[in-house]
């Protein structure tokens, strides 16, 4: 079995509900989810005139492999309507692999551990929610880390209920 975290994204329609939506279908079709950080409501990301996201960061253990677990993922994707158009534009459900066990995986379609992981105060955050002290298996350094040292200036608070 794998453990893999995944960062699950929404500016859509209903963001809350697809969240939970797309979590019930990847513990159906992927795996069992073993842990789940809080949803954070953050700035868009690369393209900014759009609605902000909704975020949230979830561990599972899996038997597929990272291609296959990349296959299933985009099948969900696809099943809740995610039509891809505009690149960084919004979406109804976006579901990245973080992590896949601590390996380091280049595939034509898929990179492991995610490139933009440091980048991103909207992935690191709800991650060191979870996970602070996961080392990124490319920079050597922690979550907790990489989250301190992030330069993205871009806001990310806790969505409060």
């Amino acid at each position: 079995m794998a453990l893999a975290y995944l960062l699950l994204g929404s500016n859509m329609g209903h963001s809350q509900s697809l969240l939970s939506i797309a979590a019930d279908h990847i513990q159906q079709l992927v795996g069992p989810i073993q842990v789940q950080s809080s949803i954070y409501i953050s700035d868009a990301w690369g393209k900014e005139d759009q609605n902000p996201f909704l975020n949230q960061v979830i561990s599972i253990e899996t038997s597929l492999s990272a291609a296959h677990l990349l296959k299933s993922l985009l099948q969900i994707e696809q099943q809740m309507g995610r039509i891809r158009s505009v690149k960084w534009g919004a979406r109804i459900i976006d579901i990245d692999i973080l992590f896949y066990n601590n390996e380091k995986i280049q595939l034509d379609a898929l990179t492991i551990p995610h490139p933009a992981i440091a980048d991103r105060r909207f992935t690191l955050i709800p991650l060191h929610e979870i996970a602070p002290y996961y080392t990124h298996p490319v920079y050597q350094k922690t979550i907790a880390w990489l989250l301190e040292n992030c330069q993205d200036p871009l806001g990310v608070k806790l969505l409060e209920d």
